[in-house]
């Protein structure tokens, strides 16, 4: 094994425990891997992840299965729409410039930044102020 593939290994394990803790999905953490630290082309990390979340969300989602975690219906509505959505972002994003790519995917990871930044800010319901 080659210093790569543990390293590899290392992110893959890092998105997968951020994927499964956070539910960010993986690919948030994924792709900024792939391009930054391993210097992918944005399609190629796009595709790589996509392909790295299945056992990854589906390990994830049997946990939070099994704990009680997951509305079925949802899910079942939610992953179908996906599947669909999911071929035609791909089939999209193979005809879009690598660098709009890029630019689209980082603003993406701002703007969900930004909502979990101001959602964190939020007092939770039912806890008193300052607890």
């Amino acid at each position: 094994m080659s210093w790569s593939d543990a390293l590899t290994i290392l992110a893959g394990f890092v998105g997968g425990l951020l994927s499964g803790a956070l539910g960010i999905g993986g690919g948030q953490a994924f792709i900024p891997m792939m391009t930054i630290g391993f210097r992918f082309p944005q399609s190629l990390a796009q595709g790589t992840s996509l392909a790295a979340i299945v056992p990854t969300a589906l390990a994830g989602g049997l946990t939070h299965l099994g704990e009680g975690n997951v509305v079925i219906r949802a899910a079942l509505w939610m992953g179908g729409g996906g599947v669909v959505g999911a071929v035609l972002g791909a089939l999209l994003a193979v005809e879009i410039p690598g660098s709009i790519l890029s630019r689209l995917f980082g603003a993406f990871l701002i703007f969900n930044a930004w909502r979990l930044f101001t959602a964190a800010r939020k007092p939770a319901a039912g806890i008193p102020k300052g607890a």
